[in-house]
């Protein structure tokens, strides 16, 4: 494992020097003047599709990272085809900056939290009851603020399977641990959630998402209680069906205690290394700063960590490998339907705080949340005559908008936050926690199957919220 994770670790190291070496691409356009037919978003939709229909239909052939990375590959190459021959360079252009600005920032964060959080193991007897899991939750919620959702999600879900390993159903906690720590959790900080983050890089206060306290209270909260009462209709149809009782094995005492916790100050190196490069510490950050540092921090938290404490989390490569190969062509199919949005999106005729939300949030279940959010929040602002050239223009879209302004901003980043739960793709968390769930013979839903605990807890949940915050 340690030569996979130096063949790794020097990719990442090759990929920030490179990024260094590329300052003309740090343009303002992302490909301008491109004009791409909605037909060609058939590449992300098929992607899309292999992704739920593939585990199914050819269920041995798809555990393979190396053909996951083939399909994947094959729907890119497609659309970078076509973008180089309809584009030229606008197409290079616009290719180049999904691969360095949005792909490789996104797998690299996500790498390092994994990687970093692979060496923190929880020690002691962890209780697979309904209460216990709950706070799991609990915590959760409020970590994700706080370290993002990305690295609450890696920190805690090793330890939510350890403690119900003796359980055989399991699937609705790591469902409900995705619907809260990996998405709804993250709405308090820009720290939280990637659109929060590029809210604030646009001109939002670092404070000001402080004030959706009660949106975030309501639907965790909802989330929670239900997720309790599954948890405890589960644990009693299993206390029925298997021999002895499952709590007397799950409440057996052994103190417990953190091991490999130097790598939480790993973890708080990486949030620095976010908010820094968010507050413009030292000057503006030329592009691969932010994933050298990065990947300084996980080589450092790995050669620091001991073996041992990785084995006992039964730590591989397997999850990262497999989500970066899948968003890889994700990431680059993307281009189109976030292309159209961007051209046509004026023309969805949206007015009201709850069309934003509903419509960002349904497209941020398929479409990557961050980029939605800001699509949404450009046409907002140019809804009110803020001009979106300006770096800070949601500042001047907050002062100049009045409550009007606030309200929809408040509707687009809920459902930017929210809706991501909406799918194993809305969010980078999603994906990951699947795989490693899997990985610890949890029998994970389809891609439609986990639609259908979405749609069943998740819509009614936000029908609540709209009437609540956005009527």
């Amino acid at each position: 494992m340690k030569k996979r994770f130096i063949r790794f670790s020097g990719s990442l190291l090759t990929a920030s020097a490179l990024l260094l070496c590329f300052p003309v691409l740090a343009l303002a356009s992302e490909g301008a003047g491109i004009n791409i037919s909605p037909l060609w978003i058939f590449p992300f939709a098929s992607l899309l599709l292999c992704i739920a229909v593939l585990p199914l239909a050819a269920h041995h052939w798809w555990e393979s990272n190396r053909n996951r990375a083939l399909v994947s590959g094959f729907f890119a190459l497609i659309f970078a085809t076509y973008m180089l021959v309809s584009f030229g360079h606008a197409g290079w252009v616009s290719l180049l900056h999904a691969v360095l600005y949005e792909y490789l920032p996104f797998i690299v964060l996500l790498a390092a939290l994994f990687v970093i959080s692979g060496g923190i193991y929880i020690k002691g007897s962890l209780a697979g009851t309904p209460l216990s899991n709950s706070m799991f939750l609990i915590i959760g919620a409020v970590f994700a603020s706080l370290i993002g959702t990305t690295g609450a999600s890696m920190v805690l879900i090793r330890p939510l399977l350890r403690a119900n390993q003796a359980r055989e159903r399991k699937v609705h906690l790591v469902v409900f641990f995705i619907f809260v720590v990996s998405n709804c959790g993250g709405l308090l900080t820009p720290l939280g959630d990637p659109p929060l983050f590029l809210g604030f890089l646009k001109g939002v206060p670092f404070s000001w998402t402080f004030q959706l306290w009660k949106e975030w209270l309501l639907v965790n909260g909802l989330l929670i209680v239900i997720g309790n009462i599954v948890d405890q209709y589960m644990l009693d149809r299993e206390e029925k069906e298997r021999k002895g009782s499952q709590l007397e094995q799950v409440l057996e005492h052994e103190p417990l205690g953190i091991v490999g916790w130097h790598n939480f100050l790993f973890l708080a190196g990486i949030v620095l290394v976010i908010l820094g490069k968010g507050q413009g510490w030292g000057g503006e950050w030329p592009l691969g700063v932010q994933e050298a540092l990065m990947t300084a921090l996980t080589l450092a938290a790995y050669f620091t960590t001991k073996k041992d404490i990785r084995a006992a989390n039964s730590f591989t490569f397997a999850p990262i490998i497999e989500v970066a190969v899948l968003f890889f062509g994700i990431f680059i199919t993307m281009i189109a339907p976030l292309t159209v949005l961007n051209v046509h999106g004026k023309e969805l005729g949206l007015n009201e705080p709850w069309q934003f939300f509903w419509a960002t949030g349904l497209l941020s279940s398929f479409l990557d949340n961050a980029p939605t959010y800001l699509t949404f929040a450009a046409t907002a602002a140019g809804s009110m005559g803020v001009s979106v050239e300006s770096q800070k223009y949601l500042a001047e879209f907050l002062a100049t908008g009045g409550a009007k302004a606030t309200d929809i901003l408040v509707a687009i980043s809920c459902g930017a936050v929210f809706m991501g739960a909406n799918t194993y793709i809305g969010n980078g968390p999603n994906f990951m926690v699947k795989a490693i769930a899997e990985e610890n013979k949890v029998k994970m839903p389809s891609f439609f199957g986990y639609m259908a605990w979405s749609g069943a807890i998740l819509i009614p949940i936000f029908v609540v919220v709209t009437l609540v915050f956005f009527r």
